[in-house]
């Protein structure tokens, strides 16, 4: 059915903010409009999507072309950028609307004054039915456009626009955004990373410190918007999807220029949207497409940027302690890990390989550690000598010494270096993101850069199959923090390869570093 023209005047159209565009849109317009599940959109199926669907609505084409709305009233926001499987020629650009568009598209140049090239992008709309006396139906448009044949090493400036919003008039300026493309050859990089962020003054104070350290782009270890709260991915957890519109909106001055790599977390599995859950994440991101399955499974790819292979992981698949997706590849996550990692070991040029997720493989606090992701992937990690291993989860941060074998191969205090050839992998719990802190075991100390104490062992656990967990004491515990923070990763290549690891509370003050370096 056809919307009703809202009739606002274009001269005053221009003039609302986001949120009043969004309010008088989201309360003027009538909801009664084709509904698309985000599953069929990301996918290109109209029928039959696999997976666990929570919703009977049809699934059907978007027809964003019949809209009425005059487009100089959608102001698009929540930019962000994620890498192509390639980051050296590949760049995906994604933003929201609060209404359908007709013909959005992305404008980029080499130049802010000359953004020439014009790149058509697709709406992906999600629909998330309503709750009787708990929430009203929500409509969401996400845009997305791909670009590709960049050059190395190039900065570009862009511009994301709509029949009637050009980025290149003088009234949107502002909201030209720039990227720059790997380089061709590998060089010194920054990369920093963090779990468990939602919407909070801390996330937009950790966003703030990522600013400084000016990486190339930014990995988010699951548990992204927590706009469902429960976690447990089922249709009684508590949801409001129009959170995610205050996250992307949070976190636009920093991935509108910085590519902001996802994966997902338990938080992420939103039991309304088809298949198991992703379907959201399906709308919102555009992610490496070189995963195992890219149309079911949006947070397991990889990508190659100067002398790092990293790999995202869904944890999801294997968590003993939160079952909803448990074995819902089959098995076939896992094979793809084997097949990646060994592809990306033998790879001219990669010298590190990095692997990010969600749920924990070692750590003390409230989720303790994850006896699925080990039985799973760490003996994979092994295999492949993985280098750096980052998780979320438990809001702290915690880093391990190398573990080699299940236990301590070397300790690794605060400033020290490791060789993951010889003493086995750090694994660091980056949850500290800005979502609300968690502590440590009664009687376990905090120990951090300036505030070092007794190293020691540490009474914790691990879940085991059937949703139980089983008491483990723990020497491998080397550094820990109860407050905001994140990593900031310096990669180098050269005769001496290295990755300078560093932790950062909120204010941007160092409580943690350690390199690894290979045959060192």
């Amino acid at each position: 059915m056809e919307t009703p023209d809202v009739g606002i005047p274009e001269h005053l159209a221009v003039r609302m903010s986001m949120a009043e565009q969004y309010e008088y849109l989201r309360t003027k317009l009538s909801r009664r409009r084709t509904l698309v599940t985000a599953g069929a959109v990301a996918s290109g199926l109209l029928t039959g999507c696999a997976g666990k669907s929570t919703t009977d609505a049809k699934a059907t084409l978007p027809s964003p072309a019949t809209s009425k709305v005059p487009g100089a009233v959608v102001t698009p926001f929540g930019r962000h950028l994620a890498f192509g499987t390639d980051p050296k020629t590949e760049m995906r650009i994604s933003w929201q609307v609060p209404f359908a568009v007709k013909k959005p598209y992305v404008r980029v140049g080499s130049k802010p004054d000359d953004l020439s090239r014009r790149i058509t992008a697709e709406v992906r709309a999600l629909h998330t039915p309503g709750l009787t006396g708990v929430r009203p139906a929500v409509e969401q448009y996400y845009v997305h456009a791909a670009l590709d044949g960049l050059h190395p090493g190039t900065t570009y400036y862009y511009g994301v626009g709509h029949e009637g919003f050009d980025p290149a008039a003088p009234a949107h300026r502002s909201t030209i955004g720039s990227f720059r493309t790997a380089p061709g050859s590998p060089e010194r990089f920054v990369f920093t990373a963090f779990g468990d962020q939602g919407v909070s003054n801390a996330a937009a104070a950790n966003d703030h410190v990522i600013l400084r350290e000016n990486p190339a782009f930014h990995l988010h270890a699951g548990d992204i918007c927590y706009a469902d709260t429960n976690g447990q991915g089922k249709t009684t957890d508590g949801y409001d999807p129009t959170y995610w519109d205050l996250f992307l909106k949070q976190n636009e001055g920093v991935s509108r220029t910085v590519p902001w790599m996802v994966t997902t977390g338990n938080h992420d599995m939103e039991a309304w949207y088809s298949p198991d859950g992703y379907g959201g994440q399906l709308a919102r991101w555009s992610l490496p497409d070189n995963g195992f399955d890219p149309s079911h499974a949006p947070g397991v790819y990889s990508f190659v940027y100067g002398n790092v292979g990293v790999v995202a992981l869904d944890a999801n698949d294997v968590s003993y302690e939160i079952t909803a997706n448990l074995g819902y590849t089959g098995g076939k996550q896992t094979k793809w890990l084997d097949r990646r990692l060994q592809q990306l070991r033998a790879a001219k040029g990669v010298d590190f390989l990095v692997v990010f997720f969600h749920h924990c493989a070692y750590s003390t606090s409230a989720h303790a550690s994850d006896g699925g992701v080990r039985a799973e992937w760490l003996p994979l990690f092994a295999k492949h000598q993985v280098d750096l291993v980052i998780n979320g989860h438990n809001h702290v941060y915690e880093r391990t010494d190398a573990i080699r074998k299940g236990a301590v191969g070397r300790a690794v205090p605060i400033g020290a270096s490791t060789d993951p050839t010889k003493d086995g992998i750090v694994y660091v719990t980056a949850g500290g993101g800005g979502r609300d802190l968690y502590g440590f075991p009664a009687g376990v100390k905090e120990s951090y850069e300036g505030h070092v104490t007794r190293h020691g062992t540490v009474d914790t656990a691990q879940w085991a199959k059937g949703q139980h967990t089983e008491a483990e004491t723990v020497e491998w515990s080397r550094v820990r923090y109860r407050g905001f923070s994140l990593l900031s990763v310096e990669a180098e290549s050269g005769s001496t390869p290295r990755l300078r690891v560093s932790a950062l509370d909120q204010n941007g003050t160092r409580i943690d570093h350690f390199e690894v370096r290979r045959g060192r």
